[in-house]
């Protein structure tokens, strides 16, 4: 089927409501084992956006990458942030995700009035305005820059990170889950750029044991138990 592409109907209801700078967010790197997450921030005004925009993962990786420096030419203004694996172990991905998403905002040089973000789940909360849009990053120009704009990043990224860990195959798998990750993590174990709150730790007997749990205050207080891996299964 062709791609449908993105168009600026959200942002125009957005500014029909007052607000003048609509950001786009999209987030790249939530289900990795290794590396940090990634969260772009694009203002795109309502200029015809360039030939074949769209969701990055809807993209081959050499699209991806010839799109980007169009893109990096072509937006009004785009950040991106970063929140590390020691940052999504000891804060969960909730609010990895947020602090990432803060740091994208806080390096742009615009104030963003409205914020368009992919997905169902309002991560960034205030004081910025969020409008959620299941799908964004296919039907929303702003999210669909970020969300090319920081995959792009990311995976360069992780390419240069591998270069120290080459058996774990970063260039290829951006540190998400592959045979070849999951082989290196068997023999070699975790490196210092892998989340250890993640349960894929659950199925390597001989590195279990550098398994990370963080606890969540809970209404009675401290005591609930809860790995960012867990958080992902609950869909946040």
């Amino acid at each position: 089927m062709p791609i449908v592409p993105p168009t600026h109907s959200v942002e125009r209801s957005l500014r029909r409501a007052g607000a003048r700078t609509v950001v786009g967010l999209d987030e790249v790197g939530r289900g990795a084992w290794a590396g940090p997450v990634t969260v772009g921030a694009a203002v795109t005004g309502l200029r015809r956006p360039p030939e074949g925009l769209t969701d990055s993962k809807l993209l081959t990786e050499l699209r991806r990458r010839a799109l980007a420096p169009v893109l990096a030419d072509w937006v009004t203004a785009y950040a991106l942030g970063h929140a590390s694996a020691l940052e999504c172990d000891e804060l969960g991905m909730t609010a990895a995700l947020r602090l990432a998403a803060v740091r994208a905002l806080e390096a742009l040089p615009v104030e963003p009035d409205a914020v368009i973000l992919d997905g169902k789940h309002d991560y960034l909360g205030g004081p910025w305005r969020v409008r959620t849009v299941i799908k964004g990053d296919q039907s929303c120009v702003c999210v669909s820059a970020a969300s090319v704009l920081a995959k792009v990043h990311r995976d360069g990224l992780m390419a240069d990170l591998g270069e120290a860990h080459p058996d774990f195959g970063f260039a290829d798998n951006a540190g998400y889950p592959s045979p070849v990750h999951r082989a290196a993590l068997e023999e070699l174990g975790p490196t210092e750029h892998h989340r250890l709150s993640w349960s894929y730790l659950d199925g390597l007997p001989k590195w279990r044991h550098l398994k990370r749990v963080r606890a969540i205050p809970g209404p009675g207080g401290p005591g609930l138990a809860e790995s960012a891996g867990e958080q992902l299964a609950l869909g946040f």
